[in-house]
């Protein structure tokens, strides 16, 4: 597959009157077109930092990033590389700027210039998309905040984006608005969409394909979910919890069970038990 986000040992210090503070250190990755990728750390790992040079809304302090083959530091490259890679943000208050959802959703489109007929389209469509085409007419305001993030990431979707980086999007979500948004972005890259998923969700990052762990701003572990999360000593160590049935099936082996080492799932661990 074609590497379409290629980051080569990128830097990045956040400059303040109290001290600079360095929060990427030398992160060297590449991130395949139609990839599904959960990136996982702790507070201040740099995640969210790394998430923001992937479209561009922070640039390296040292090192390149090239999306689509294109080096992010070349204003003249930052259209596309924007209109191909989109953000949604953990608060989707933060992201609603319109009164009513369709008109929100639309929003991105009427500042490319899309044709008027196009949008309403592409509108109805992305609403489709994240089952809130019954919402088109309602206030935002009105919406729970499993709701509101549909309605964002809708709002991404009708930018015809090729990547969508979702930085702590079930955050401020309570657990129903989690599965919903999970369920949502599976199905997003079912459907050919190359994904980006920052979480503090353990059961949530062993859906993607890959997972890269990152503490003090540098890249520690990038494997598959299986190897990283039934590795539950050294995740443990690390300050990390696993999903539930691979933390299960660690603590039965140490009572003597006689279980398979990478079990991950519900459905493998009942397999194993039987």
């Amino acid at each position: 597959m074609k590497n379409f986000i290629r980051a080569e040992n990128i830097s990045y210090t956040y400059k303040s009157t109290n001290g600079d503070r360095l929060a990427l250190n030398g992160v060297s990755l590449s991130i395949a077109a139609g990839e599904f990728v959960a990136i996982i750390g702790t507070n201040g790992s740099g995640k969210s930092t790394l998430a923001k040079h992937f479209n561009g809304l922070l640039l390296p302090t040292e090192g390149k990033i090239f999306v689509d083959g294109l080096d992010t530091a070349d204003e003249k490259n930052l259209q596309h590389v924007r209109e191909n890679v989109g953000m949604v943000f953990q608060n989707p208050d933060s992201e609603i700027v319109a009164a009513i959802v369709e008109d929100d959703v639309a929003f991105g489109l009427e500042n490319l210039g899309i044709a008027p007929e196009k949008i309403r389209e592409r509108v109805d469509l992305a609403l489709d998309d994240v089952n809130m085409s019954d919402y088109k007419n309602f206030a935002p305001s009105k919406l729970s905040g499993g709701q509101k993030q549909r309605i964002a990431i809708a709002g991404v979707i009708a930018m015809r984006t090729k990547v969508i980086v979702f930085d702590e999007p079930t955050a401020m979500l309570d657990p129903q608005g989690r599965r919903e948004i999970i369920s949502l972005v599976k199905r997003l890259h079912a459907q050919g969409l190359t994904i980006i998923y920052i979480t503090h969700f353990m059961e949530e990052a062993a859906a993607a394909q890959r997972v890269i762990v990152m503490e003090k701003g540098k890249i520690i572990r990038d494997d598959t979910p299986r190897e990283i999360f039934t590795d539950v000593k050294e995740m443990k160590r690390l300050g990390f919890d696993v999903p539930v049935a691979a933390d299960l099936a660690y603590r039965l082996r140490r009572k003597g069970f006689k279980l398979p080492q990478k079990i991950l799932t519900a459905e493998e661990l009942a397999e194993a038990l039987k």
